[in-house]
């Protein structure tokens, strides 16, 4: 490692953001990347041109690709790094190498046998522990063990570290048997469950900490120039020297839904209105559906239908309005300068299924304590 970079390949690469701190540190050099979607490539591409994008499926991407544009042969890749969509997970038992659903990690098997990298890590919703009576996570060790390579997992919630967020995920890494790797430790706790401070760790940050600083909206309206100066580190740190806002807009709702979000204080849901209000209440609703945020708590699981008061907890603290795409982008811990391609429907959708970049700066920072000490 004293002598060149660490060499870097990102699978599924989406946006970036499982890779985010392995561009950001001079200690690692993303080589290549694959992903499969046009729109995600486009927003790949903008924001680091530099890397080579084989956008495409996954069955097309070998190792001769890299062969051929980087002269570099099996053993050379240090870290592959993905993530296997998790819609296309189901139950599967015995059947994992032959079901044809698990095309993708035949695939990962692939190419982990042509790369022989000396390490892998992929992030996963946390349902991939318990998925088939956990026959699955099962299948998925014996798998990649039989590539003799040492298979852990562990569950994290991204608002332990540093994320406004309570976002839970199942990381796995791949790495040589005889080398080992440890998680990074929580920087933050949750002071609901925990009163009392616990050893050097802060509190989660909330909401008001990550978004306060963003102007104030009414349906339909969007702002595109900040109104207040960053208050918070967080803040300072995801506006990341931006002096335009972009993607700052509120979806258009009905009007009696607007009047429906304007009687909601903060936190509340429809089944804490008072009765003279019931006409405002929807016909029907589910515990976390058209219920407002609350400011002295993280942000809730980041969903697809960020922009829709009936589904998750999604409603501003205090604005008529659901949060708005920079918003969602702030608590899924994304700079204010990264740029999303595409309609509002696909910015979403980019924003929902990311792993928050600040997320990954730990996983890639224990990544490179692993490479130092071995």
């Amino acid at each position: 490692m004293k002598n060149r970079k660490l060499r870097v390949i990102d699978l599924f690469a989406w946006i970036w953001w499982l890779s985010y701190w392995f561009y950001h540190n001079e200690d690692f050099e993303v080589v290549a990347a694959n992903e499969l979607l046009p729109n995600m490539c486009k927003t790949y591409e903008l924001n680091h041109p530099w890397v080579k994008l084989y956008c495409g499926d996954i069955k097309d991407f070998w190792i001769k690709n890299i062969q051929e544009d980087f002269w570099y042969k099996k053993g050379d890749i240090d870290i592959i790094v993905g993530w296997p969509p998790c819609q296309a997970y189901s139950t599967v038992g015995k059947r994992l190498m032959d079901d044809p659903r698990w095309k993708l990690f035949q695939e990962y098997y692939r190419i982990l046998k042509e790369f022989s990298p000396n390490f892998f890590i992929f992030e996963n919703v946390k349902w991939l522990l318990s998925m088939d009576w956990w026959n699955l996570i099962k299948n998925i060790v014996e798998l990649f063990e039989s590539l003799w390579y040492d298979v852990k997992y562990k569950l994290v919630n991204a608002a332990d570290y540093w994320v406004p967020q309570l976002r839970e995920r199942v990381i796995v890494t791949w790495a040589k048997r005889k080398w080992i790797f440890q998680y990074p430790e929580a920087t933050h706790y949750d002071p609901i469950k925990n009163t009392l401070p616990i050893g050097n760790k802060k509190p989660h940050i909330t909401l008001k900490e990550a978004i306060w600083d963003l102007p104030s909206l009414t349906s339909w309206w969007a702002k595109t120039k900040y109104e207040k100066a960053s208050l918070t580190p967080y803040q300072i740190k995801i506006r990341n020297g931006a002096t335009e806002l972009i993607d700052h807009d509120a979806p258009v709702n009905n009007e009696n839904m607007i009047w429906l979000m304007k009687a909601l204080p903060e936190w509340w849901s429809p089944a804490d209105l008072p009765e003279h209000l019931n006409h405002l209440k929807p016909t029907s609703w589910f515990w976390n559906t058209y219920c407002r945020l609350w400011w002295d708590r993280p942000g809730m699981t980041v969903t697809r239908n960020l922009w829709t008061p009936s589904s998750s907890r999604c409603i501003h603290p205090s604005d008529a309005r659901p949060l708005s795409t920079r918003e969602w982008a702030r608590i899924q811990s994304f700079p204010d300068t990264f740029v999303f391609y595409g309609n509002r429907w696909t910015k979403n959708l980019q924003i929902w299924n990311a792993v928050p970049p600040v997320l990954s700066t730990h996983l890639a920072q224990s990544v490179l304590k692993y490479f130092q000490k071995n």
